[in-house]
């Protein structure tokens, strides 16, 4: 894949800032912040290995496939936003929506606009199957295990909440190109979301 100088400092930054507000979250909000203990620290190593590194994973797939078909992509923060997700986390939620991929270079087809949208969702969705097997296998205790818990369960969200069948979700563009797709994709993630709670 081919990166420009500011996309690569977009996706470090966005990927620092999505985690840090997840660890924020996990860390329980501005209290966090105020106590200032190793507690924040072991919530952004767990949000980094999950969320972060679910969020970098699924725009790089974007970039991908699109690349691929010989269409330029390039990775975009959008720091506003970023700030917002880092201020919502500090009163225990998120409204998260860290950049986007941009593609440009042709007509592109329903075909490749709907696989290159599918890219991202279905890598949140093999990540969420990888921190599953891994739980089945190592358990749940430990920090290991809350790791591998929120991983299954961060990765199963951010796949399920991207097919949401409006723009600028992903899912606008999958269910226009082909519905058995969209909908398979939808109920994997979903349950494999709903599955992480019984585990």
């Amino acid at each position: 894949m081919r990166f420009s100088h500011r996309e690569k400092k977009d996706l470090l930054i966005a990927g620092l800032m999505i985690s840090l507000a997840f660890a924020i979250l996990l860390a329980g909000g501005y209290r966090a912040l105020l106590s200032l203990n190793s507690g924040l620290l072991i919530a952004f190593v767990i949000a980094f290995f999950t969320a972060g590194v679910g969020f970098l994973l699924h725009e790089l797939m974007h970039k991908y496939v699109a690349q691929s078909y010989g269409l330029h992509a390039e990775f975009k923060a959008f720091y506003n936003m970023l700030w917002v997700a880092l201020g919502f986390s500090l009163f225990g939620f998120i409204v998260a929506a860290p950049g986007a991929v941009f593609i440009s270079g042709g007509n592109i087809s329903k075909e490749k606009n709907g696989k290159i949208s599918l890219a991202g969702p279905v890598t949140n969705i093999v990540l969420a199957v990888v921190f599953l097997i891994l739980l089945l296998i190592f358990g749940s205790s430990g920090m290991l295990g809350e790791i591998l818990s929120f991983g299954l369960t961060i990765n199963a969200l951010l796949g399920a909440f991207n097919m949401i069948p409006v723009m600028p979700f992903d899912g606008a563009k999958i269910i226009a190109w082909n519905k058995g797709v969209y909908y398979t994709t939808l109920a994997i993630a979903v349950g494999l979301y709903l599955l992480s709670w019984f585990i």
